[in-house]
């Protein structure tokens, strides 16, 4: 069991992540915890959930980059995914966890943020859909009567085509995250200028604004089948329901994207996240403004969408090869002498 520490950062995340990286973030925390009663006399007695906010403060830089070595080098009898990325993924619960105590004055100092994380080469290689194979499952979810589909499975599909193509739709057009989706309720969108209010990954809130395919989509699903569902008490609001008339979970929504992908484009592994990065992608060859792409997808911080696209950043530059022509500028030069 996590100490009270630990589960309350867990519980501020529960709104804004998906059920398994809670579950990742939970045994992150625990390997750190684990390691403090390993690797200090004064903590070997303590159980996991002795830890209090007070032992969190006592903790040194120097005890974080302890800990970091420890990961990298297997010290002890625990063998650990040692590579820089998979370090520097333990850490971020770890940091979090400080952030949200520090930030709540619950305590003073976060040794986590005079650390330096480990370098490592950020995969460019993303995964997402050119405008055929985006048509493509869009058109599956329109014909699923007509796909390899089981009986049952047609029937079901029958029933909630609406709904499916709402999401898919606003998913590809918006480029909100799977969480984001199934949070939304329908006082949250905004017919008349097209918007939604949506919280997003930190847990504040956003406008972001759809054009005219999504909000046909979402009318034709919000005046055709969401009116024929009786949601169970306390799921009244929710956009998006499950046939049992509860609010859509974020494993369900993951499961509609990979059945439909997998019936359009069988050769790429597609799921909500790949949706995302459609979406980013398109935007980015639209308008060439990567701030746009940082603000409307929700990065805190634009290098995230720098690293991220920096495979089409890389395009982008190579428009730059034929644009100047130095003889061309000089026969301009002599002609204007």
């Amino acid at each position: 069991m996590l100490p009270d520490c630990a589960r309350e950062y867990i519980h501020s995340k529960e709104m804004s992540s998906q059920t398994s990286s809670l579950i990742s973030y939970c045994y992150d925390l625990l390997a750190f915890f684990m390691y403090l009663k390993e690797a200090s006399h004064y903590y070997d007695k303590y159980e996991v959930c002795d830890f209090r906010l007070d032992d969190l403060e006592n903790i040194s830089s120097e005890d974080i980059y302890e800990y970091m070595r420890y990961l990298k080098f297997n010290i002890g009898e625990v063998n650990h995914e040692n590579e820089n990325r998979a370090i520097a993924r333990k850490m971020a619960p770890l940091r979090g966890m400080y952030r949200f105590h520090l930030k709540n004055e619950h305590i003073k100092r976060d040794p986590t943020a005079q650390v330096d994380l480990p370098k490592y080469k950020k995969d460019k290689n993303i995964i997402r859909m050119n405008n055929y194979e985006v048509l493509s499952v869009l058109e599956s979810v329109r014909n699923a009567e007509f796909q390899t589909m089981s009986e049952h499975q047609k029937v079901y599909a029958l029933k909630t085509k609406q709904r499916d193509f709402a999401i898919l739709t606003l998913m590809l057009g918006t480029g909100i995250r799977v969480s984001e989706c199934r949070g939304l309720d329908l006082d949250d969108i905004d017919f008349i200028v097209n918007s939604l209010t949506i919280v997003r990954k930190g847990g504040g809130q956003d406008l972001i604004y759809f054009g005219a395919p999504v909000a046909e989509a979402l009318k034709d699903y919000v005046e055709g089948e969401r009116e024929a569902i009786r949601p169970v008490e306390g799921h009244e609001k929710a956009l998006f329901y499950s046939m049992q008339g509860r609010r859509i979970s974020v494993d369900a929504i993951e499961k509609l994207v990979k059945k439909y992908a997998m019936i359009a484009i069988p050769t790429k592994k597609i799921t909500p996240h790949k949706l995302r990065s459609t979406y980013g992608t398109a935007l980015y060859r639209e308008t060439g403004d990567i701030r746009l792409v940082a603000d409307v997808l929700g990065h805190e911080n634009v290098n995230t969408t720098i690293d991220y696209y920096a495979a089409i950043e890389d395009n982008h530059k190579r428009s730059a090869a034929d644009a100047v022509d130095f003889n061309k500028n000089e026969d301009n030069s002599s002609n204007g002498s």
